[in-house]
């Protein structure tokens, strides 16, 4: 009698799973794809209504160019307070920052201002820029292990393109909007 009511039991719990699995995956699916079909309507209606994509005002609110020298270089910036306060700084015209070398891994030199900080005690890697003290960008060709706030990383040179850029004497850094 036990085996038998234990055998009833997984069987209704059986046809419970199986009925209710094979009737959610057709609902899931059939609501995915008509909400995303939607989403996609109301992207394209309210971009032809700005006369632009999304993806430009994207870019256009939040990038900032950074070159080293003459050399645009990508940087992939850290959603932070100081890179918030060094994108105001471009907005109301460029940020030039005379680098010097030092260490042999660095290039250091000063913002002209202090700038919010949240330094962690960090491993830098070649690319990475991190900010100094409140008022110094940092930008890595090598490593080190020091308290900094993250400011982003070039994302587009390898270690040995940063060498190139950066170990052959002092540098100037323009970041513009």
């Amino acid at each position: 009698m036990k085996k038998r009511l234990i055998k009833m039991a997984l069987s209704v719990l059986m046809m419970v799973c199986v009925s209710a699995c094979s009737g959610n995956a057709e609902t899931v699916d059939e609501n995915h794809d008509s909400s995303a079909i939607y989403r996609t309507e109301e992207v394209d209606n309210q971009a032809a209504e700005n006369n632009t994509s999304f993806d430009e005002t994207d870019i256009g609110e939040t990038t900032m160019i950074m070159k080293i020298g003459d050399t645009k270089v990508n940087v992939d910036w850290e959603d932070n307070q100081a890179v918030a306060a060094l994108r105001d700084m471009a907005r109301e015209g460029d940020v030039t920052i005379q680098m010097s070398m030092y260490g042999g891994f660095e290039q250091v030199g000063s913002i002209g201002q202090n700038l919010p900080r949240d330094d962690k005690q960090t491993t830098t890697t070649s690319g990475d820029v991190v900010l100094y003290s409140g008022n110094q960008m940092v930008v890595f060709y090598g490593s080190n292990s020091w308290s900094y706030t993250r400011l982003g990383h070039i994302s587009d040179k390898n270690a040995e393109e940063m060498t190139d850029l950066l170990s052959n004497g002092d540098v100037t850094i323009t970041i513009s909007h």
